[in-house]
């Protein structure tokens, strides 16, 4: 039961109950034994049950000067979770009165003590309203015009908490007698940006900051003094003043431009300014400024007149600083092993974005704001920036080592927006940065690796003269020498770069294919972790590129043994070969010969090998690594759909169908969209050795697309219709029994197919033509429901071997249903018409069948009145099928 004592007068603490709580709280901030702690406590819970316990906390707060600061906060913070619980059933006498406290101790000259009680004003707003302290508003406005330096600041702590508990209701109009306060408090407080105290000047703007998203009408109305003050506090000594107003002109380009427009000069001179703050994290801020201004859409000719000044800010806080740690990192050379941030990727500057990384990020940041400069003014910046380029790049010594870096990453940034300027001086700009591939510096040597790269697209594309393939034959063997660079940070740096320019030359690098496979084999023993990651990409890059040029002997024998040797040093579990698995499903696209044969069984066992202990671990850690199933099974079907019958064999002798069958029934997507792609390439190649599981296979693809919203995995539900398209026309027979569920789950799709992605619709009609074609009186019953919906699918689906069996298909429900056939017609021609030419005589045939059947159906005057309706394009496309 709680207790009371019946008083005459107002409350007033009682020395020894005061004295008591005093010295229980000082004994409860000593580091006694659990068990005497209890006890503390057990006492303070005591003494709760009194119904005035809170009043004495609320004078030991706001008046006990004699007690210690930090006794006087832990009162403090027993009153507000007190208060949290039982305010609204206290005596108005006591809360009265723990309110005055509270406003008596916002004046307090301790700071901790203000923000105390600011933040316990707070809560008893939440608890009771503003309604419940209607004086509470007027006695804030009164502390802020008081001109003491403490009330001001406790004022606008209390208002600052308030504004983050209960923000409606500072901008409500029934909250201090029909105005909104907020209006009120900010005229008062924009008072302060003058302020002689500078913690007055940063509590003030971190108020008013709060309210820019929003805009009450005291704001938009005082935009010009409000702007006036962010100016003046831009040149605050504190840099976290300098942050406040940095966010401020951030929040307004962003959520209100118009506010800044009229006023843009001195907006843009003030985040100049802030721009090349010495604060590191400041100026980081103030960088992402010019992004917003692109995306705010503000006239971009406001800016023209300070680009000689941005740029050189920007290309200044491009430049490493001489106490960087990533300096010491960038010069490790190749026999240290990675650590594990080594393995992030990386550009010219690290993607990382962590307050560790701050010089970085504003390296990144400013390249970036750069490139945004080139793409929107082009070749207009280069008349001012690129002397101070050339100035930089043609520096000597050791002590301009940073600007000269910080010069050829700029050249790299601006290499596409600038490009028509650029172009004309492109050989200057190739050999001025060729000689820097051999820069003593590291991250000279990287960093022009990837500015090269940058221009990749118009060193090929000048290739076809004499002097243009010199230039571009220039540029390879520099990359060529700089992947056996014994740094790694230059080795990552020019296999990335190569990668670039392989994927612009294609064909081009043929006459050479040699020398490259030599060049990229060679230190792929040495690499470590990440670069070997990078030099992989590089050679499927290269694959990609070249094609079949790959597949000869010499070539085989230069890049096969050395990746099957790297592959043979890792374990199965050994993430790394992951990368290797990757690149080797891009080279066994494009190796067809024997020459590569001879490596398909060893590389097919470990596939089988990784697969089958995977499986294993997962019975005991559920939650394993998935990457290792899904690459293996992505390489075997690479394998499988490249060799044909050449792999039945070994699918013979290996227990592959019932791991594929366990892949298939993997909680993981991804695993069971890589399973069902597999299973597609065998039942094309070697369907026999997928009985007698057939019908479980069947079970689980036709799953897939039962599943509710597969959208989320379309991948799957994608790779599994097509896997039913190639069983159905391998194993019609046993298809027969899941027929009807599979057309149910078709036709949704191929009605909706606007929101459905392309591929799956394709695959939908692709499969319900094989389906029709080898089942077709299964499949007739289901026509009048989607003919048209599947004749437009048809009508968008590419040429093809695929869409010759969709059309054998289609040809057979004309046949076999030739009543919703007609009724159709319109669209059986569009379907026939997007052919550009199909290459099967048969299919020929039976198209040309089908459209003379169409043609007897109807009478002459209909079938010549059809034909003057139809689409003058689908008119002269079918007609090849007429005669």
């Amino acid at each position: 039961m709680r207790r009371t004592i019946t008083r005459l007068g107002p409350w007033q603490p009682h020395e020894e109950g005061l004295n008591q709580i005093i010295l229980l709280l000082l004994l409860d901030n000593l580091p006694f034994s659990t068990v005497i702690r209890i006890q503390i406590r057990m006492q303070l819970l005591h003494f709760s049950l009194f119904d005035d316990f809170n009043n004495y906390l609320a004078f030991i707060l706001s008046r006990a000067k004699d007690v210690p600061v930090e006794i006087r906060k832990v009162a403090g913070l027993l009153l507000k979770n007190g208060l949290m619980a039982v305010y609204n059933l206290m005596e108005p006498e006591h809360q009265q009165y723990i309110k005055l406290q509270l406003l008596y101790g916002l004046g307090e000259a301790d700071q901790h003590i203000r923000s105390t009680c600011g933040t316990t004003i707070s809560n008893v707003v939440q608890q009771g309203g503003i309604s419940g302290w209607p004086e509470l508003f007027h006695t804030l406005l009164h502390f802020l015009n008081s001109g003491d330096p403490n009330r001001n600041g406790g004022a606008m702590d209390a208002l600052s908490k308030i504004s983050e508990n209960t923000p409606e209701l500072l901008d409500s109009d029934d909250a201090w007698s029909g105005q909104r306060p907020i209006n009120k408090f900010l005229l008062e407080l924009f008072e302060f940006f003058h302020s002689p105290h500078a913690n007055l000047r940063k509590l003030s703007l971190r108020f008013v900051n709060k309210y820019i998203i929003s805009m009450p009408s005291g704001l938009y109305t005082s935009k010009n003094k409000y702007l006036d003050g962010l100016f003046l506090l831009a040149n605050e000594p504190d840099a976290a003043v300098r942050k406040l107003v940095c966010t401020a002109l951030l929040q307004l380009v962003e959520f209100h431009p118009s506010v800044l427009e009229p006023r843009l000069k001195d907006v843009i001179e003030c985040m100049l300014q802030l721009n090349k703050d010495n604060n590191d994290v400041l100026a980081l801020e103030a960088c992402g400024f010019w992004s917003k201004y692109w995306d705010a859409q503000i006239p971009p000719e406001n800016l023209r007149e300070y680009l000689p000044h941005l740029t050189l800010i920007l290309l200044s806080n491009m430049a490493y600083p001489n106490d960087d740690d990533l300096l010491a990192d960038a010069e490790e050379d190749e026999s240290i092993p990675d650590r594990y941030q080594d393995l992030k990727p990386q550009l010219p500057c690290s993607d990382e974005d962590d307050d560790t990384c701050t010089i970085c990020n504003l390296r990144k940041c400013s390249a970036s704001a750069l490139d945004v400069l080139s793409n929107v003014f082009g070749a207009k910046i280069l008349l001012t920036f690129m002397p101070i380029i050339e100035a930089n790049l043609s520096a000597t010594g050791d002590e301009a080592w940073r600007d000269k870096e910080a010069a050829v990453l700029a050249l790299g940034v601006i290499a596409r927006g600038c490009i028509n300027g650029l172009y004309p001086r492109l050989s200057e700009i190739v050999a001025s940065l060729i000689p820097l591939l051999d820069h003593k510096f590291t991250l000279i040597r990287s960093t022009s690796c990837w500015t090269l790269s940058q221009f990749s697209k118009y060193i090929v594309q000048d290739s076809g003269n004499k002097k243009g393939y010199e230039q571009f034959d220039m540029v390879l063997t520099a990359f060529l020498q700089r992947i056996s660079d014994t740094n790694k940070l230059v080795q990552g740096a020019a296999c990335s770069a190569l990668a670039i320019l392989e994927e612009e030359a294609a064909e081009k690098l043929a006459p050479r294919l040699k020398e490259i496979l030599q060049h990229l084999m060679h230190p792929l023993g040495e690499y470590q972790k990440r670069n070997l990651r990078i030099i992989c990409d590089a050679i499927g890059t290269l694959v990609d590129a070249v094609g079949e040029e790959l597949d000869q002997p010499v070539y085989v024998e230069i890049l096969i043994p050395p990746l099957i040797q790297k592959w043979q040093n890792f374990s199965i579990f050994d993430k790394d070969l992951l990368t290797l698995l990757e690149c080797f499903t891009s080279i066994v696209q494009a190796l067809r010969s024997i020459e590569f044969s001879q490596f398909t069984e060893h590389l097919f066992s470990r596939c089988i090998t990784i697969i089958e202990a995977q499986q294993q671990l997962a019975k005991a850690h559920p939650f394993s690594d998935k990457d290792f199933v899904t690459c293996s099974l992505d390489f075997l079907s690479g394998l499988t759909g490249c060799f044909h019958n050449g792999i039945e064999s070994l699918v013979l002798q290996s227990n592959l169908r019932d791991m594929l069958l366990k892949c298939c029934r993997d909680g993981a997507p991804d695993v069971r969209q890589s399973a069902f792609g597999l299973l597609g390439d065998l039942a094309r190649v070697c369907p026999i050795h997928l009985h007698p599981r057939v019908p479980e296979f069947l079970y689980l693809v036709v799953k897939q697309l039962k599943i509710p919203k597969f959208e989320k995995t379309i991948s799957v539900a994608n790779n599994a219709c097509w896997a039913i398209g190639e069983l159905a026309v391998q194993v019609p027979q046993e298809i027969s029994p899941f027929v009807a569920t599979v057309i149910s789950c078709l036709i949704p799709i191929l009605h909706q197919s606007e929101g459905v992605v392309k591929s799956m619709v394709e695959n939908s009609a692709i499969t319900l033509g094989r389906l029709a074609f080898v089942c077709p009186d299964l499949v007739s019953p289901h026509m009048e429901k989607c003919m048209q919906s599947w004749c437009i699918s048809l009508s968008t689906t590419r040429d093809g071997i695929e869409k010759e069996d969709a059309f054998k298909g289609l040809c057979a429900m004309v046949k076999a249903n030739p009543s919703v056939a007609q009724s159709s017609l319109v669209y059986v021609c569009k379907a026939i018409a997007s052919w550009t030419k199909i290459w099967s005589t048969e299919l020929n045939t039976e198209v040309c069948k089908v459209m003379h059947d169409y043609q007897q159906m109807l009478t002459n005057e209909a079938w010549d009145k059809f034909m003057s309706d139809l689409d003058p394009l689908v008119k002269a496309n079918i007609a090849k099928y007429l005669v």
